[in-house]
């Protein structure tokens, strides 16, 4: 299958329109609310947060998916809705009322977002007033100010478009994400919109988006933190006209693959730009009994604030990675263990390689992007994440979030 990038965003899979405006959550003149519709009504599947703590659009957007159905999602940034009693349940709802109206579609086809600072109630009043406006600018162009309009803390928009073949038909999927802080594999620790003009069923499109945000999202880590807002939604509309995709297929693999591709993209642009973040390693860990227990290692040393810090510093100070995967909760031999830089060992056999080896991996250390590979048996299985670095100005970022 030939994977080839277009342009467009959200917009890119035919009959999708977005926009993005200022609505006055925000300080003027950033932009803070953002419209995301398709011409027809399509299948919705949609993966959302596991903190045990959610917000009302979260809630909301649970009780909707159960339908499958959807045609328009409005999200607003700077302002979570999460913590806001029952209050903030009636603000999602009637975020929801506002695009039906403005647009004349079913209540229930209408989903909403919201990223920001929790325990805030939305300004409504800001809301109501900009639906309609927004509403009336959308179009094929708006994918770049929607992208823009769902950020907090990131520096730059997060968008993609990939197509393919599949069978006789040239299908597309399209995607924006936000995500800078807060970042951590616990389903899918950032906001991401997807669309595809692809026709699938139900089922197809829900078991294709789980399996994608598991292999993607699920495995980054910026900061070891999960919010309580997380959501991933696809909305494919079949406007591409092929046969609907079913489970099982040739077809739904090639569409799965096509989808893992753009959740990939968004999953790096996101650590790219993690807060204050300099470097995205690729942690791969191997020779494990199960493919648990080799992510619960991965996950141990992606989220090492000892790692991190190594990370930024540029310090091959491999003892710190060695002692998070010791402390996984993992049973391996120290003595089978071996630790590389790319494709430079410093670790054999549970001893220190020395000499050339660790000179090496300082200078692969300096490089923007590189990949630490652990083994620690023969058995099959695997895990690869993605982490950042963590530098002075992850503290700056954070210390005066709200203030």
């Amino acid at each position: 299958m030939n994977v080839q990038k277009t342009k467009g965003g959200v917009t890119a899979p035919a009959g999708f329109l977005a926009a993005g405006i200022h609505a006055g959550i925000k300080p003027a003149p950033v932009l803070d609310l953002a419209l995301l519709a398709s011409t027809h009504p399509g299948v919705m599947a949609g993966v959302f947060a596991q903190n045990r703590i959610v917000a009302a659009p979260v809630l909301l957007g649970r009780r909707q998916l159960k339908q499958h159905t959807g045609q328009a999602i409005l999200v607003n940034s700077g302002n979570a809705n999460s913590l806001t009693g029952s209050q903030g349940l009636s603000d999602a709802m009637e975020m929801r009322r506002l695009v039906s109206t403005a647009l004349r579609l079913p209540v229930s086809s209408v989903f909403v977002g919201s990223t920001g600072v929790i325990g805030r109630p939305l300004p409504m009043s800001a809301i109501r007033e900009a639906v309609p406006p927004l509403s009336r600018i959308l179009s094929r162009s708006g994918h770049k100010p929607a992208a823009q309009a769902i950020m907090t803390t990131d520096t730059i928009h997060k968008e993609v478009a990939l197509q393919a073949k599949i069978g006789k038909r040239m299908l597309t999927i399209g995607g924006m994400a936000k995500g800078s802080g807060m970042i951590h594999p616990n389903m899918a620790t950032m906001l991401a919109y997807l669309t595809t003009d692809a026709a699938i069923a139900p089922r197809a499109l829900q078991a294709a988006l789980t399996r994608a945000v598991n292999d993607t999202f699920n495995c980054i880590s910026v900061d070891g933190d999960s919010s309580t807002n997380d959501t991933v939604l696809c909305l494919a509309n079949g406007r591409a006209g092929n046969p609907a995709i079913q489970m099982g297929t040739p077809q739904w693999e090639q569409f799965y693959t096509l989808l893992y591709d753009v959740c990939l993209s968004l999953s790096l642009q996101i650590c790219q730009d993690g807060e204050g973040a300099t470097k995205i390693v690729e942690i791969v860990v191997r020779g494990t009994k199960t493919n648990h227990e080799a992510k619960k290692i991965a996950q141990t040393i992606a989220t090492s604030l000892l790692v991190k810090t190594a990370v930024f510093g540029e310090d091959p100070n491999w003892g710190r990675i060695v002692a998070a995967a010791g402390r996984a909760g993992v049973t391996f031999n120290p003595s089978k263990l071996w630790l590389a830089f790319n494709r430079t060992r410093v670790v054999e056999n549970g001893q220190a390689v020395g000499g050339p080896g660790d000179r090496q991996a300082q200078r692969i250390m300096r490089k923007k992007r590189y990949v630490m590979t652990l083994s620690v048996g023969n058995k099959r299985g695997s895990a690869r994440l993605w982490t950042t670095d963590l530098s002075y100005d992850y503290v700056k970022i954070n210390a005066s979030y709200t203030t």
